[in-house]
């Protein structure tokens, strides 16, 4: 027996127009670019040896679900899957700039993922220290939008957690390895910083945001107690 379908009505689509071309814009342009390292055991084998690593989609995919399980609206989950493309080159080293990135998805999405983005180099193009650009970057998270704040701890939250599942399995994540970046930072720097975050966004009186802030805290409470 056919089920009885309805045709005198649109069903809502599962991912609006904004999501889609932000999931499809991450995609290609952080294609062939890849997380520091993987916490898990190896899927399959590549030719030559070659490690299976974890591209950065995976982190995008991973920070906006959190902001769309949080009750952010669609501009919001958009940004969440582009807050890394201002910053971050692509893999032939190319940056994107702030007027093409506003030409593909608007002035509003592009706004969010500005307060998001950390100049890596100064006037004379030197690349800037990690506690040089965090320290500007807490700074200026009272300036965010409430949306910019919800993806901030998304983002932290699943850096973090994917540290804590690092650690779990007894990888060294402050030293380089074959298939793996060591961190930018020590321990107690990352203590410092997650905690920070955590300290600036309790300044925003937003509902939600409560989740957001309570997975942070969970994590940096397990990253204290790791060794």
């Amino acid at each position: 027996m056919q089920a009885n379908r309805s045709t005198t009505s649109p069903q809502p689509t599962l991912l609006s127009e904004l999501v889609e071309q932000a999931i499809e814009l991450a995609a290609q342009w952080h294609d062939g670019t890849y997380r520091k390292g993987t916490w898990r055991p190896t899927p399959f084998i590549l030719p030559d040896d070659e490690p299976v690593r974890t591209p950065v989609m995976t982190h995008l995919t991973a920070a906006a679900f959190s902001v769309q399980q949080a009750g952010w609206d669609e501009v919001t989950i958009a940004a969440t899957f582009l807050h890394d493309i201002l910053e971050d080159p692509n893999k032939h080293g190319e940056y994107l700039s702030k007027k093409e990135l506003t030409r593909l998805v608007g002035t509003e999405v592009t706004r969010l993922v500005s307060f998001l983005t950390e100049e890596k180099f100064d006037k004379l193009g030197n690349p800037r220290t990690w506690k040089q650009r965090k320290v500007d970057y807490i700074a200026h998270i009272p300036t965010f939008d409430p949306g910019a704040v919800a993806i901030c701890l998304a983002d932290k939250h699943h850096n973090l957690w994917s540290m804590n599942m690092s650690l779990r399995k007894g990888i060294d994540i402050f030293s380089s390895s074959k298939n793996r970046k060591k961190l930018s930072s020590g321990r107690e720097e990352q203590i410092w910083f997650f905690t920070s975050v955590l300290e600036a966004a309790d300044a925003f009186p937003e509902d939600r945001l409560v989740p957001l802030r309570n997975q942070l805290q969970s994590e940096l409470d397990t990253f204290i107690k790791l060794r």
